[in-house]
């Protein structure tokens, strides 16, 4: 295409756009109507007040983000690969290594329920109906035991939920309370002595200084302080078993805890639960399929834990564990294994 033709079209566009007509306006496509706006505007406020109709109930949930989520999220959303946990961490945020998840970490039910109708599912989003968001968002709770398992989420029990860190965020407010007080950098012909180096202090002496003699003898030469000896309990475990076992526990390990000072989680902790009565986990809010079980005196022996740990809501229909079940027997067997060596 020779020049004059571009030179043209240019001519022409620019024409188009400076016409008194076009004054303020390129003249390109249309004003959007409320509907496509509407498509587009989905933000939810914090409080909810402009959540769609509809509604979702923890069973369809389950069953919507199984065939939607879970991929990712896992079955019972503890995360898959490196997806993000969506359940447990309870009481984690002052760890070392906090785990964050809708329950642990997310102050409001409107940001899960936005981010997953705006967002999910990936390569996807979209695709969800209010009513599947809805179903979604109420298993997300439940699995971080925030809701009972006949929870159903609408607009109007939205407000019901109280989540556990709601109270861990502060309002920005530094641009009224700190940015007053903030003065311009110096970047040229700055007023001299306003920093000065008046000295220098260099540290000599013993890399030791304020440590106990305990601690300095261990890091040292000192004599090894003996340790009070340990009495070990005649129990004889398989421990290639346990080991493997061990293994498998980390299938469980985003919603239970097991070991010395373990704490109820998402799931009770199950230090010492081979050969105890169902349900008398201090603290924990059992489901009521458990309340029951437990009041007609289940014990969680090897033929109870194996069938329940294969599949748990074949075994217990209504229970508040979403895991699907251990398929492999040898899995079974050395879960079980684990767990009785932290039974005793």
């Amino acid at each position: 295409m020779s020049k004059f033709p571009k030179l043209l079209i240019a001519s022409v566009l620019v024409a188009s756009t400076t016409m008194p007509a076009m004054a303020g306006k390129l003249g390109l496509g249309r004003a959007a109507t409320a509907d496509e706006v509407a498509a587009w505007d989905l933000d939810v406020f914090p409080d909810g007040s402009n959540l769609p109709d509809g509604s979702g109930d923890v069973m369809t949930g389950e069953e919507v983000f199984s065939e939607n989520c879970a991929s990712c999220h896992g079955e019972f959303a503890e995360g898959s690969g490196n997806w993000p946990k969506l359940a447990g961490g309870e009481d984690s945020l002052a760890d070392e290594d906090p785990l964050k998840t809708v329950g642990s970490y997310w102050p409001y039910v409107s940001t899960t329920f936005d981010y997953v109708r705006r967002s999910m599912p990936f390569g996807d989003a979209q695709s969800l109906s209010d009513d599947d968001v809805y179903a979604i968002v109420a298993y997300i709770l439940y699995s971080n035991d925030l809701v009972d398992d006949d929870f159903i989420l609408s607009k109007e029990t939205f407000a019901d939920v109280a989540m556990p860190n709601a109270d861990g965020f502060i309002i920005d407010d530094r641009a009224a309370t700190e940015y007053g007080v903030f003065t311009d950098r110096c970047m040229t012909d700055c007023k001299p002595g306003v920093v000065e180096i008046t000295r220098e202090v260099v540290f000599k002496g013993d890399p030791n200084a304020g440590a106990s003699a305990d601690e300095t003898a261990s890091a040292g030469n000192g004599d090894a302080v003996e340790a009070p000896e340990e009495v070990v309990a005649e129990v004889v475990f398989d421990a290639e078993l346990v080991t493997k076992g061990e293994k498998v526990f980390k299938k469980c390990k985003a919603c239970h805890k097991v070991g010395d000072g373990a704490k109820n989680g998402t799931g009770p902790m199950l230090t010492g639960v081979f050969g105890r009565q169902a349900g008398m986990v201090e603290g924990f809010k059992y489901s009521k399929p458990m309340k029951v079980a437990a009041e007609g005196g289940l014990v969680w022996d090897t033929d109870n834990l194996s069938a329940y740990l294969a599949n748990p809501r074949k075994y217990m229909k209504g229970t508040k564990m979403s895991f699907s079940g251990l398929k492999k027997d040898k899995d079974v067997a050395a879960i079980l294994e684990f767990l009785k060596s932290h039974s005793q």
